[in-house]
């Protein structure tokens, strides 16, 4: 294999599913400004997610609307005069 083909700052991360608040920890070399603190009660970096494996409707069999920047009532307004 290739030397430093890959990179070497692996760390425990947490990511943050934000439409249904479920977490999970796994090892990432993702940047990040935020921390949390996890269940063990060490610090963690924190990403934040709009959509999961626990709210994609793939997933989860069901059709659910996530609507976080306001994208379809900015839709609505726009083509609402037309």
């Amino acid at each position: 294999m290739k030397k430093d083909l890959h990179p070497s700052n692996y760390r425990l991360v947490v990511f943050k599913d934000m439409s249904n608040e479920y977490s999970f920890i796994t090892k990432s070399c993702i940047n990040t400004n935020e921390t949390v603190k996890w269940e063990d009660g060490n610090e963690y970096p924190l990403v934040k997610l709009e959509i999961s494996h626990t709210s994609h409707p793939f997933y989860t069999g069901k059709m659910k609307l996530v609507d976080t920047a306001g994208r379809i009532d900015k839709f609505k307004t726009r083509y609402a005069k037309k």
